[in-house]
């Protein structure tokens, strides 16, 4: 075995999970998904079934991954948020032919407590705040906070908060990257 399971941990059959990948404590993985190497899946997580989760991914304690959802590389799920996967739910109805896909695009981030109402795409590098609720798709690098959310701004990859100056550059002091708005959307220039 190429990635450590707590002893609590339950590991179903037909399940693939990449090398350094680490689940911990009282977390259970479900049959036909598949995950990435070098991911971290902290105490009481559920994935699956059939859930593909990319490598780098970080899962922090009390998050549940359903089918529906897909999440790419490097990507943050805070502390206890939550993902939805169907629209209108109700204990005496079967809906599983109508789970909404989500997806989770390269880099982004959500914070502790916030909610993913299923159907949407949020953007590479994103960012969620905490307790939050995402009900539409969110662009690449932006901002979102609130109830419902809404984008207060931009971050850069490294997620931090974008100003910009008089030519309209954001500049991310941590890494040295340089942004541009192009048609609305936020662009890496250097």
């Amino acid at each position: 075995m190429s990635y450590f399971a707590h002893e609590s941990a339950y590991i179903d059959s037909n399940v693939s999970i990449g090398e350094n990948s680490k689940i911990w404590h009282f977390s259970h993985i479900l049959s036909g998904s598949n995950i990435g190497e070098n991911c971290s899946f902290g105490q009481n997580c559920v994935v699956g079934p059939k859930v593909n989760i990319g490598n780098g991914v970080k899962v922090q304690n009390n998050v549940s991954v359903y089918e529906g959802v897909e999440v790419e590389d490097d990507v943050f799920l805070g502390p206890s948020m939550v993902f939805t996967n169907v629209v209108n739910p109700r204990a005496f109805i079967v809906r599983r032919e109508e789970f909404k896909k989500t997806v989770l695009k390269k880099g982004c981030s959500i914070g502790a407590n916030a909610t993913i109402v299923c159907g949407v795409t949020i953007g590479e590098y994103a960012l969620i705040g905490s307790g939050a609720v995402v009900s539409k798709d969110v662009k690449p690098y932006a901002l979102m906070v609130g109830v419902p959310a809404k984008q207060i701004g931009w971050v850069s990859k490294a997620g931090n908060t974008l100003q910009f100056d008089e030519n309209g550059i954001g500049f991310d002091s941590f890494d040295g990257s340089r942004y541009k708005m192009v048609d609305a959307q936020l662009e890496v220039i250097s």
